[in-house]
């Protein structure tokens, strides 16, 4: 028997995935070659037998021309609106000196409890939104000069970034920046996550590099990329409990 997903949150993900693949006249085959995945696991997600990892989730909005909300609970779904931990009263939004509070100056971006690893990797399989943390949408949009739909935000293990990244740090990875230049990005080799820092060198090469000496810094040929190797995002923000 086919083992259904159990997460409140992603009930009806296949649906949506099927409803938003159709909309933009689509085939099962392309999308599931755009993903690197087989035609067999798309059909899975697509009839609810299997949920889709977060990386996996996060190509999908991107393939679909959706946003990662939308895909998971649903462009009406009430789960799915931003939710303030400021005061309600009276229907009016007011912060905790009682000035009144506009949602639309903020962006809600969606927290998954998964790992990139700076180390030598690491994988959560819990792959729904724990919950939304919120950034100004000014800073978002004029400073990181990102799309507030293509943003997740994860947290960091391990020591291979210490001193930059260091263990239990969260990440704003901003998913739209995939094309390797000089920068921290989170990758996913062979089935895991790590946060590396990346630099693009003459002849197709991708220098990957951990700010600890302790790992050794490898290259990655642009011409012949392994078939699990993918650039999920750039980090643009970092956070730490001092």
């Amino acid at each position: 028997m086919n083992k259904k997903p159990e997460s409140k949150s992603l009930v009806g993900l296949g649906a949506r995935i099927r409803t938003h693949r159709e909309a933009l006249k689509l085939s099962r085959g392309y999308v599931a070659e755009e993903l690197g995945v087989s035609l067999s696991t798309l059909q899975a997600w697509e009839n609810d037998e299997r949920e889709p990892a977060a990386s996996s989730i996060l190509r999908l909005s991107d393939t679909l021309k959706t946003s990662v909300g939308k895909l998971l609970l649903g462009a009406d779904s009430e789960e799915s609106k931003p939710v303030s931990t400021a005061v309600l009263t009276g229907g009016t939004t007011v912060d905790v000196k009682g000035n009144t509070v506009d949602l639309e100056e903020f962006v809600f971006v969606p927290r998954y409890n998964v790992s990139a690893a700076a180390g030598y990797g690491a994988w959560n399989d819990d792959e729904s939104p724990m919950f939304t943390v919120s950034f100004r949408r000014y800073w978002v949009t004029n400073h990181l000069k990102a799309d507030p739909a293509k943003l997740s935000v994860i947290s960091v293990s391990g020591d291979s970034m210490e001193g930059v990244l260091n263990d239990k740090d969260i990440i704003l990875v901003n998913h739209a920046d995939r094309e390797p230049r000089e920068g921290i990005y989170v990758l996913r080799i062979d089935g895991q996550l790590l946060v590396k820092r990346v630099q693009r060198l003459p002849g197709a090469q991708l220098r990957i590099t951990s700010t600890n000496p302790a790992y050794e810094p490898y290259n990655i040929s642009l011409n012949d990329i392994p078939d699990d190797f993918d650039i999920l995002g750039k980090v643009v923000w970092y956070g730490r409990v001092i």
